[in-house]
Order: structure tokens, then sequence, then C-alpha cells
């Protein structure tokens, strides 16, 4: 969206997706139809002058916490989910670029025969030649989720907004899946959301984003084009962020 000096609203944005929004309607892995929608949801908000960054989780590959439980040592469940974020990355800028979007896949991990190291400065470059910047292996350390790796980019890349698409429409009281009577909470503040503890997103996340002003916009991302309605200011979903 663009006020009336043509000035985009939102310079720079981070949007962070989990990586079971790639399963579509299978059980393991990536669905092709789903992550070329997303893709194109992207462009669609780049197209708007918007720069627009990415981080992607790897639950549709490896959960590490999940192996740490059953009795996996933490640090190497961890590191193999950073990898799985790595593989849903490639395969983004893979979508991206079928549509003829410039994209880089930057990890925080070396892996430099696929994708680039992870360097704050080529990031902040990247996004200003218009290329969409994919940030994969999270923190590159054990013990932090990739909600947390998103906030942390958001704020080292200078992002206005960070978007947390889910597959809910937004922060509810309660469980809606499990409680029929939950409510959606249009809004509320990072202090508020963590005197709750609202689980939809990690509490180490929203601690950073409070730390900083950043605000962030939990959405659901299976309605197409919700990327987009945020991004020009629609009232979507629950918006998190400190009173003015």
């Amino acid at each position: 969206m663009k006020d009336a000096t043509g000035t985009p609203r939102f310079t720079r944005i981070l949007v962070k997706l989990s990586g079971e929004a790639l399963l579509g309607a299978a059980d393991y892995g990536i669905d092709p139809i789903v992550i070329k929608r997303v893709a194109g949801d992207l462009r669609d908000v780049q197209a708007l002058g918007t720069q627009v960054a990415v981080v992607i989780g790897g639950g549709n590959i490896f959960r590490g916490a999940g192996l740490a439980r059953a009795g996996m040592d933490r640090v190497t469940a961890d590191q193999m989910g950073m990898l799985a974020t790595v593989m849903n990355a490639l395969a983004m800028q893979d979508a991206l670029e079928s549509l003829q979007v410039h994209a880089r896949v930057m990890s925080a991990i070396r892996i430099n025969e696929v994708c680039e190291d992870y360097i704050r400065r080529r990031a902040i470059r990247h996004l200003e030649r218009n290329r969409v910047v994919v940030f994969a292996a999270g923190t590159g350390n054990p013990f932090f989720t990739t909600d947390s790796a998103a906030a942390l980019r958001a704020i080292e890349i200078n992002a206005d907004l960070l978007l947390k698409a889910t597959k809910v429409d937004g922060v509810y009281t309660r469980d809606p899946v499990v409680h029929a009577d939950a409510k959606r909470i249009p809004a509320l503040t990072h202090a508020e959301f963590l005197e709750r503890k609202l689980a939809v997103m990690d509490s180490t996340a929203v601690s950073l984003a409070q730390d900083s002003g950043l605000s962030i916009v939990v959405f659901d991302l299976f309605n197409e084009g919700n990327i987009e309605r945020v991004v020009r200011g629609a009232a979507l979903g629950t918006t998190i962020s400190t009173p003015s």
C-alpha cells in the first residue's frame, strides 16, 4: 500500500513461515502447489515496493525438539532441525525464481556449496537490490526456535514488521482447535502476550520484539493473498505491539 506521496506503507518486512505450512495435504515434505502459492504471495508484496525477507521452520521435515524428548541429544537434534530449514529455504528460493523473483538463501551455519553465509550487511544489501532474502538454519545455535530466529533477523535488518504466518487466524484466548469457546484477540501488547503465556509464538521471540519495539502480526497463511492484505493495512489476525 502506498500513501499520497507514493511511499510504501512498510519499507521492509520479515515473514515467518512454519515448515508445516509447506505440507499442504501431505504428512511429510513440501507440497509444490503450496510453496508456489506462497512464493506468489511474496512476489505480490514485493511488487508493492516493500522489501521482503523470510524465515522458514523445518517442522515438515524434522523437529529437533520432538526427537530430543524421545531421547536424542538435544544439540544434535537441533542441528538436524537447522538442516531441515535449509532444505525448505532452498525450495522457497527455487519457487520464487520460477516466478522471476530474484532470491538469496543465507544460512546461519556454513554450507557454502548451496547457499551464502548470513552476513547482516550483505543481507540488507540484497534487500535494497530488490531480492527476497530467505534466512535459513535458525540462529545457528541449538535451543533457539525459528520464531526467535525470525525476531532476531527482523531486528537486525531493521524490518518495520514481523509477520507470523500460521494455521489459525490470530491469537486466541485458548487453543481454538480444542476449545470451541476460544475467542480471537484482535490486539494486545507484547507484555500482555507474555503475561498470559499464549502459545502461538515463542516467548523468547516476543521478548526480543518487545525490547526493540518490533510489531508482530499473527495471521492465517492459508487464505491466499493474506500476506499482501496485512501489508496493505487490513485488520487481519492479531497485532502484538508496544503502546506508543
